[in-house]
């Protein structure tokens, strides 16, 4: 399954329960209409149907996703003019004998 960026999923978490808090102190009866967007958003990206499952799913998700795997093993190669500088002169342009 496709997974939003970790950033993108952390913002739309976060947003949702900001929301969520500040309506249920405010004493709404229904959330109102860009809560619902949110849920909807969730729940689109994290393959659930119900907002629960949606938040725990991107809670795990996000758990794993702020620790870099341990496996991985990243090579980081030299641009164009750092490998031509370390590479050994070529025959025209060492100096004469």
């Amino acid at each position: 399954m496709l997974m939003p960026l970790p950033t993108t999923l952390h913002r739309l978490v976060e947003e949702y329960e900001t929301l969520l808090a500040e309506e249920t102190l405010a004493g709404a009866t229904a959330p109102g209409q860009r809560l619902r967007d949110l849920a909807y958003t969730l729940c689109v990206s994290t393959g659930t149907r119900e907002i629960a499952d949606a938040l725990t799913r991107a809670h795990a998700y996000l758990a794993t996703a702020a620790a870099p795997p341990v496996h991985v093993r990243r090579t980081v190669t030299a641009g164009p003019a750092a490998r031509a500088a370390a590479a050994p002169p070529r025959e025209a342009e060492r100096s004469p004998r």
